[in-house]
Parts: structure tokens; C-alpha cells; sequence
């Protein structure tokens, strides 16, 4: 596993069907707006002509996809894209998505946000069965799962959405099936998944969309006057030119067509769970998630970081990005100025490398440089999201006392980090979380702070609390909606 700084999250997913042929390109817009959610890799796959056809690539979005290459696409209806974060499975193509399974007369394209528990498992059933994989991401075994399924999801049955017995090792060099039995296979598969997983499955005349039902990532219905499209968040559907219509529920699987959306319940929901950090960190700040504005949360998150943990200090600011909005809230709860404390360059790209140490170092002053005209001379209150190892926050408290800061005071919207995540985000060995290895009082002193303050777990839920459903706060407080056992993401890194 890649050493972390920065808690990140695994992928963005989008799905479009409509009249005109256009699809390709709107999908590029929206993985342009959901490029926050992965900078490792992107995809595009559009149907056209009966047929599926995808173009991947490791890198930006604006990297792999230059107006050539859309035209490579062609003029499509249907098209789903992803931009990929790689939390589980190496950062090769092979593990880009969308994953198109190939059978012997067409294609499916699949493409999923989030981490499936039990993917070692299922890999190594169908790896039995005469299955065959190239890469060593779990949405690799989604897609070859529901391809396994497809031939016995055509065939009549008397509940199409419980999984048979296994087939023959010969299922999946069969003929396609029938895009209705391509539903019943995706439900088949679903429930045998387990995890986190918004699901975007393109056919050669529909795209199929799912929720797990545990609600962990989300997941929203979009509507145009060309058609429908589904989104990992709103601001997707906004960039793309559709109107947010809802949030698809957990457990909800909608079928889009050009010509229209059918849903039904697929899957159990009765222990949901929404991961918090979507709102604290993940999610674009414009996006409203279940019923919760983005921005919202972030500015209520830094009003009760100010009743919980007020500060002897003369100014707030906040750590671009996600760490504004709180820093806003901070400043009105607490009466003290907000202004801005760092210069962020925009222009920087995925990466940057340094021949030595003292190089890397300073590297953080090449994205964050602060600006001494507001805090030199100062008592700053310096609000960021989260501390995972506290390398990151060293810097910057660095940064910012070398620009003449006097004091400074971090606060942190949200809790100490001390469980391993398991369901989509990089947090796996526990061991480096410095929270489990240092008291709060050890963490300020190692990251130069003057004082420290989190957010309480009970704050945090009171900050989201126009969120519609239960909060997943396990890599908090180690509570999971899910069993989970002794899973971890890197099980997969083996091939």
C-alpha cells in the first residue's frame, strides 16, 4: 500500500443515456467535475451501433482525452465514465476502469466507486470456474461476477435476485445475454458483494446504475431535455447540463434509457451508513449528498470546532481547500476575522519530483505558499480537515510560522483517526495513524502547533445532521455498519 498524508477516496462514477449522440462528451465534463475523487486514471466507455467500445488510460482526465480521442468514441447515446484513486489494486491500466468484459458477441462496460470486502474471495470462486483476470482491482471481479452471471440471469427463474448454484466453467464463453437478463445478472451479483459500491454497468442500449445497500458512497439521478444521467455527485451533474432530480437510494438499482428511468429495490438497506468523510473532505464543496449541502456541513463542522475548542487568536484561516469552509464557520462562531492564509497554485499537476530529501521536504511550499501580509506578527487559528500521520500538518504549521505566524493554533474538523477503513479509503494499516500512537497533546508538540483541537464525534453528526441517512463513522470510533472480519484492501495487491 502507498504511503498516505492525506486521507483519500477511491473513485468517481457517471452514466448517461440520451437522444442525441453526445454522451461521450458530456461524460468528459462531468469527469472533469468529479476529478477531485481520483487523479490516478480515467475512462470513458460509449454503446453505439449495438456495440461498446472504452478508452482508458492512467492520468488526468484532460490527459487521457484530447478532442481526438473523444472522436475515437464516436457519436453515442450511452456512455459511462470513472476516474480512479487506486486504494485497492496497483495504479496500472489494467486496473483503470471501466472494465469491459468481452463475451463471444458483444461487451458489458462496468465501473464502480468504493471497496467490495469479500472481492479475494469471489476472485478466487470464479478463478475456479476458468476465469480470468489481468489486473488486481476489485472492480475487475464486479464485472467478471456479473459476466458469470449474465447466461443463468437469461435463462427463467422463479427469483431472478437469488444467486443459483454455480455454473458450468463454460457459462461465460456463451453469447451474450439479453440486456434484461444483464439486470437480473447485475442483481445476482450484487448480492453476493460485500461493501461499499456505487455501480454504473453500461449495456449496448441502457445504462444500469446501484447502490449498495448499506448507502456507503453516494450516488444521484440527473435529468435533461436529451435524457438521464446518473453521478457520484450533483456538481457532475451540473457540469454536464442535467438537473438534480435525487439521490438514488441504498439498495436501489435504476435502469436509464434515453427514453426514460425505471428503478426497483434490489438489495436490503437496513443498516445504512453514509461515510462522513464525503462531507468533511471528499466531496466537492457545490455538491449536495443525500439531502446534505456539501458546503453546508463544512461551515456548521468549524462553528462547533469554535464552541468545542475556542482559541486565545487574533485571526482564522483555513488550509485550501476543504479546510475554507470550516474555517469559515470558525470565524463566525468565534467573532475573529477570517482571512486567507495561503496562496494555492492551481497549475502544479498530479505530481512532482525532487532529487533529495531537503527538496521534498519543502515541496509542500510549491502547492501552499503562505501569505505573510495576513499572519505575520499573529495568533492564527489554522483550520484543516484531518490529521492522518501528521507529515502534512508538520509542513504546514512549518510554512506558516516561517511566513512570521506567532502562534499557531490548529483545529481539525474531524475526529482522530484511529481505525482502518475498509470501505473505499486509503486508511489500512492502523499503525501509522498517529493518533494511536501519540495523546493529543504529543500530536500538537510533533506537528508544531501550539494547541490541537478535533471536532467531537457528536459535533461531527450535529454539523450533518440534514443528511438523510445514518453516518458511517467507523474510522473513528471503530463501529461499522458492515462485519468486515479481518479483511484488509491490500489482499488484492497479490495477483
Amino acid at each position: 500500500m502507498k504511503p498516505f498524508s492525506k486521507l483519500r477516496e477511491e473513485c468517481g462514477v457517471f452514466g448517461a443515456a440520451l437522444r442525441s449522440g453526445e454522451a461521450a462528451g458530456l461524460t468528459y465534463n462531468a469527469l472533469l467535475a468529479l476529478q477531485h475523487r481520483g487523479q490516478e486514471g480515467a475512462g470513458i466507455a460509449v454503446a453505439r451501433e449495438g456495440a461498446v467500445f472504452c478508452r482508458k488510460e492512467v492520468g488526468l482526465v484532460s490527459e487521457v482525452f484530447d478532442g481526438r480521442a473523444l472522436e475515437s468514441l464516436g457519436r453515442a447515446g450511452l456512455a459511462i465514465g470513472h476516474v480512479r484513486y487506486s486504494t485497492t489494486g496497483q495504479n496500472i491500466c489494467e486496473n483503470t476502469q471501466p472494465m469491459v468484459i468481452e463475451y463471444l458477441r458483444g461487451r458489458i462496460a462496468t465501473a464502480h466507486n468504493g471497496n467490495i470486502v469479500n472481492a479475494l474471495e469471489l476472485k478466487r470462486k470464479l478463478t475456479e470456474h476458468g476465469c480470468v483476470f489481468v489486473g488486481t482491482g476489485d472492480t475487475e471481479v464486479i464485472a467478471t461476477l456479473i459476466a458469470y452471471e449474465a447466461l443463468r440471469a437469461a435463462a427463467p427463474s422463479p427469483d431472478p435476485g437469488t444467486a443459483p448454484a454455480d455454473p458450468a466453467p463454460s457459462a461465460l464463453s456463451a453469447p451474450a445475454a439479453p440486456d434484461s437478463a444483464v439486470e437480473a445478472a447485475v442483481v445476482r451479483a450484487a448480492k453476493q458483494l460485500v461493501g461499499a459500491f456505487s455501480l454504473v454497468v453500461l449495456t449496448p442500449d441502457k445504462v444500469i446504475a446501484l447502490r449498495d445497500g448499506t448507502g456507503f458512497r453516494p450516488l444521484c439521478l440527473g435529468r435533461s431535455a436529451e435524457g438521464y444521467a446518473v453521478a457520484s455527485e450533483s456538481c457532475a451533474l451540473d457540469s454536464a447540463g442535467f438537473t438534480f432530480v435525487r439521490d438514488i437510494r441504498p439498495g436501489e438499482m435504476v435502469v436509464i434509457t434515453p427514453e426514460g428511468v425505471t428503478s426497483r429495490q434490489v438489495l436490503p438497506a437496513a443498516r445504512q451508513g453514509f461515510c462522513v468523510f464525503e462531507y468533511v473532505y471528499f466531496a466537492r464543496t457545490d455538491s449536495v449528498l443525500d439531502g446534505q449541502s456539501v458546503y453546508q456541513a463544512r461551515y456548521e463542522m468549524g462553528r462547533m470546532l469554535a464552541a468545542e475548542h475556542p482559541a486565545n487568536a487574533e485571526v482564522v484561516c483555513g488550509v485550501p481547500d476543504s479546510g475554507l469552509e470550516a474555517a469559515a464557520g470558525y470565524a463566525a462562531e468565534s467573532g475573529l476575522p477570517l482571512v486567507s492564509g495561503f496562496v494555492k497554485n492551481r497549475y502544479i499537476g498530479r505530481s512532482f519530483i525532487f532529487p533529495s530529501q531537503a527538496q521534498r521536504e519543502a515541496a509542500v511550499r510549491l502547492k501552499l505558499n503562505p501569505l505573510s501580509f495576513n499572519v505575520a506578527g499573529k495568533r492564527v487559528v489554522l483550520v484543516d480537515d484531518s490529521i492522518v500521520r501528521g507529515t502534512t500538518s508538520r509542513k504546514i504549521i512549518a510554512s506558516i510560522r516561517a511566513a512570521g505566524a506567532k502562534e499557531v493554533h490548529m483545529r481539525i474538523s474531524s475526529p482522530p483517526f484511529r481505525h482502518a477503513c475498509h470501505f473505499g479509503t486509503d486508511i489500512d494499516d492502523e499503525k501509522a495513524l498517529i493518533a494511536n500512537n501519540m495523546t493529543i497533546e504529543e500530536v500538537a508538540r510533533h506537528i508544531g502547533a501550539d494547541s490541537l483541537g478535533y471536532i467531537s464525534p457528536a459535533g461531527l453528526k450535529t454539523a450533518c445532521v440534514h443528511g438523510s441517512l445514518p453516518l458511517c463513522m467507523g474510522c473513528f470510533t471503530g463501529e461499522y455498519p458492515l462485519f468486515v472480519g479481518r479483511h484488509t484492501k491490500t489482499q488484492l495487491e497479490t495477483r
